[in-house]
């Protein structure tokens, strides 16, 4: 799962970072810009938090079964997620397939790694982007949670690292569980 060559050193770069990015609050990665496009094939695109980042690469985050961007994917399932480090100069783009994870021991699992104040978060009586008349308390439910999984599977990463004297962009692809690294101009 890993590629070979004069890349490799990069990939491992990249799988490090994002895992710091899931484990540590004070990462920069630990927020990273999510970009969807639906069926009207407007980009939107918002800031979300690194929940985990798995051994196969896999990114996840946490939302509200409600939001738009659960119907975006649900419209089309290609992603696009952007992390950037100003101190490391370094730009991180993934391309994948989103997954909405509801329902399951896997989503139970992460909502138990959840504060109880984070948690009322999803228990909102209006779906998240609903109009309100002024900003009024928010109301809440009791029983019902809209809480949610969303895990990205990347099919292509690029890594692009501003430096003195030349700056350096890698392009890595999956095809068929198996990456590939190439060198690309900055």
């Amino acid at each position: 799962m890993k590629p070979i060559g004069h890349t490799e050193k990069f990939f491992k770069e990249i799988k490090d970072e994002l895992k710091k990015g899931s484990t540590q609050k004070t990462h920069p990665f630990r927020y990273f810009t999510l970009g969807t496009v639906g069926l009207d094939r407007f980009v939107r695109q918002r800031t979300v938090v690194l929940r985990d980042f798995s051994e196969d690469l896999k990114c996840s985050f946490y939302t509200d079964f409600r939001s738009k961007k659960i119907i975006h994917i649900k419209e089309n399932n290609r992603v696009a997620l952007l992390f950037y480090n100003s101190e490391k100069l370094l730009q991180i783009k993934i391309e994948g397939l989103a997954t909405i994870i509801k329902g399951s021991a896997k989503e139970e699992k992460h909502g138990q790694n959840i504060p109880e104040q984070s948690r009322k978060e999803y228990t909102t009586a209006l779906a998240p982007g609903t109009p309100l008349k002024d900003a009024a308390p928010i109301e809440y439910l009791n029983e019902e949670n809209h809480f949610c999984v969303v895990e990205v599977t990347p099919y292509k990463i690029e890594y692009l690292k501003l430096q003195q004297p030349e700056h350096i962009r890698v392009r890595f692809s999956n095809r068929d569980d198996l990456w590939s690294g190439e060198f690309l101009v900055p």
